[in-house]
């Protein structure tokens, strides 16, 4: 057991003693002390540790010439740690402070990246996707030659699909609850808001088949103005789906419609 106990113990009084000099170095003054060994820990992995440094020399070099230096690599660090939501307010801070520096471009872009992990589920707040939306674009606009347009793009799209998906699928909910007079008006909403919604197909179907069973299941007296309605949705769904798979039930549903 002796042979082993050695080992550990020292293992153990290296581990205080170096917390023991980081946390000195933490509460010193020196600021070149403090600045190589910020990026010692950075270069090394250890962004935490790098973080709270560079956070504690901004404080020194504050109106220097390290000063955009520190408080980039202090965001950088948070980033690299995956504390998103501290890294994109430190690389705000550091982009009001410093909109011209040699730095300014990437960490624009992380602090967009950040805004975008920050994001939710299509079926939670989007809030956060119509924020994270505008900084790319305006990214885009500061930077248009920028080597990030793609991974942008790419942003763009998934955060895109999310808006039209909750869009969709708020408006299915009337569908699913059978409120069809109620669904169709949403469906048709969703597209008068955005013609381009990447679920048209699906809610075209859905609006027609929501005015079909809405004027299946109304009074006698209705059912023939209803239809039409049916007939008008049928025929916008085919004049830009002929070869859709709800053809065939669309289909079947209209030659009904015919024999009323």
């Amino acid at each position: 057991m002796r042979k082993y106990l050695i080992p550990v113990l020292m293992l153990a009084l290296a581990a205080v003693s170096c917390n023991s000099a980081y946390e000195n170095l933490l509460a010193s003054n020196d600021a070149d002390a403090k600045y190589e060994a910020a990026f010692d820990y950075f270069n090394n992995g250890k962004f935490n540790r790098a973080a709270q440094l560079f956070e504690s020399l901004s404080v020194i070099t504050t109106g220097t010439e390290r000063d955009d230096t520190v408080q980039f690599y202090w965001g950088l660090s948070n980033y690299r740690a995956k504390d998103y939501y501290t890294a994109q307010s430190n690389l705000e801070h550091f982009l009001g402070n410093f909109p011209k520096s040699p730095f300014a471009e990437y960490a624009s872009f992380l602090r967009l990246d950040c805004l975008f992990r920050s994001t939710n589920r299509y079926e939670l707040d989007q809030a956060p996707t119509y924020t994270a939306i505008a900084a790319i674009n305006k990214f885009l606009i500061d930077y248009p030659y920028t080597d990030k347009r793609e991974i942008c793009d790419k942003m763009l799209d998934d955060l895109d699909e999310r808006l039209d998906r909750k869009a969709y699928e708020n408006a299915l909910l009337y569908y699913r609850m059978e409120d069809y007079k109620a669904s169709r008006v949403a469906f048709k909403n969703v597209l008068k808001e955005d013609a381009d919604n990447r679920y048209r197909e699906d809610i075209l179907y859905y609006a027609a088949m929501s005015s079909y069973k809405y004027a299946d299941m109304s009074i006698p007296s209705k059912q023939k103005e209803r239809f039409l309605v049916f007939s008008d949705d049928y025929l916008n769904f085919i004049g830009e789906y002929p070869d859709s798979h709800y053809r065939k039930e669309l289909d079947s549903l209209w030659n009904k419609v015919k024999q009323k």
